[in-house]
């Protein structure tokens, strides 16, 4: 966010964003007044940029990643993983507590209910497993030099 007007500012409110080429970022500020504003927000963002402005135009080059920031993104990637799996599970618990009320109250018998719990439980680990090889994925991805 940008300090513009008086007031904290997501930065695309105050400028265009373009990636001209792979390694830059082109911020066109359109309000010469916040140029400073916004290259200062830049540089003291946690993403260790150093922006170069020449009055309207902020040229951001995006440094190639060490491998100590790329060991870092994988960490990242790994506990957004965790808390996809937790949701999951989550899920799959409001499910089997949702078949054990409708066992109990007689809306399903209980083979019925034991056929939707292995359904259930299949869906679950298909999808911690779609997770599992996404952040797999992700994490060659962001270790590929």
């Amino acid at each position: 966010t940008v300090e513009a007007y008086g007031s904290e500012m997501p930065i695309n409110q105050v400028a265009t964003l373009g990636a001209p080429e792979p390694r830059m970022l082109t911020v066109q500020v359109w309000d010469r007044s916040n140029v400073k504003a916004v290259e200062r927000a830049i540089r003291e963002s946690a993403l260790g940029l150093n922006p170069a402005s020449d009055g309207q135009l902020i040229r951001v080059p995006i440094p190639e990643l060490s491998e100590e920031r790329r060991t870092e993104l994988a960490r990242v990637a790994h506990r957004y993983a965790e808390q996809a799996r937790v949701a999951v599970r989550n899920v799959r618990r409001d499910g089997m507590d949702k078949l054990k009320r409708m066992e109990r109250a007689g809306d399903l018998s209980q083979d019925e209910q034991h056929l939707w719990s292995e359904e259930v439980q299949e869906l679950t680990d298909r999808f911690v497993k779609e997770i599992d090889s996404a952040v797999e994925v992700k994490e060659s991805e962001i270790m590929q030099v």
